[in-house]
């Protein structure tokens, strides 16, 4: 049976190419929930002593869930997620990725990873940059060529697959990055911000084209942002987090519809939950900083 394909390891590209993967996978309580943290902490050395970018965080997102984590810059919504991806190791606590570690969960290709930036080569295609790893991966070239078929229509960007990088917009280089990621068709996707840069058009945009693929995908979305409007927007449950050392403050549910247009933000319910949003965010004295 064909194992599924490799998430790209953002730091090693080495690691894509590894030959031989652990078949033995770690069983835990957590087995049925796509991440569990528990007491999680990381601390790093530096030279001037070290710094506690997490503590005690506990969570759990379940499968189908769309999660955006919201803070102050610094509050470790990024170093969380690198965790997620093995990007970053924990120094206390515990962390499954379908119940597996979160090395585990690299070697057997469990997420894909969007950048704040799209991260694209500009000497590549838009199709020869979606297939990248599937290259590394050695799919076939027939296999490659309808992974890239199926995500370019997934992110509304068929008929630009022969185009370079530098001949799109932010915002059609942003849905490549995001195609790209979806070409292994990993259950979890991983988005640091990766519409931060974007003005405020192209933003809404992009975030009606992302609820659209979760749809048609049944991905589970971690998402880290800055925006409230864009967290509650998109999100099933919304992470708040404190100022340095991060911890999770509160875990709000969404009561809004799967089915959600722009003008829900307009709403009585949309604005209720902004409010616990930015409540949250005072009472972990985010603007202390």
């Amino acid at each position: 049976m064909k194992t599924k394909p490799i998430a790209m390891h953002p730091t090693d590209m080495q690691s894509l190419s590894e030959s031989s993967i652990e078949s033995t996978e770690m069983k835990s309580p957590a087995a049925s929930s796509v991440v569990c943290a528990t007491n999680l902490g990381l601390t790093f050395e530096t030279a001037d002593g070290p710094v506690t970018a997490l503590t005690d965080v506990n969570l759990t997102v379940e499968k189908g869930d769309f999660v955006s984590f919201i803070g102050p810059s610094g509050c470790g919504k990024t170093t969380f997620l690198r965790v997620i991806a093995d990007l970053e190791k924990p120094t206390s606590g515990t962390i499954t990725v379908n119940g597996m570690t979160p090395e585990q969960a690299r070697h057997k290709r469990a997420y894909g990873y969007v950048f704040q930036a799209a991260a694209l080569y500009p000497w590549r295609t838009i199709e020869k940059n979606i297939a990248l790893p599937l290259e590394i991966m050695g799919y076939s070239a027939a296999e490659q060529k309808e992974r890239v078929a199926r995500t370019l229509d997934l992110v509304t960007l068929t008929g630009f697959g022969k185009k370079y990088p530098w001949q799109l917009s932010g915002g059609m280089q942003q849905r490549a990055s995001i195609a790209r990621a979806l070409a292994f068709d990993a259950d979890l996707l991983l988005m640091d911000e990766p519409f931060g840069a974007l003005d405020e058009i192209v933003r809404d945009h992009l975030n009606e084209a992302l609820l659209k693929l979760w749809a048609r995908t049944d991905k589970t979305i971690c998402f880290v942002t800055h925006s409230i409007p864009e967290a509650v927007y998109l999100s099933t449950k919304i992470v708040v987090m404190s100022p340095r050392p991060g911890r999770v403050t509160d875990i709000i549910e969404s009561t809004l519809p799967k089915e959600r247009p722009l003008d829900i933000r307009e709403t009585p319910e949309f604005l209720e939950i902004a409010h616990r949003v930015r409540e949250g965010l005072r009472a972990g004295h985010s603007y202390d900083v």
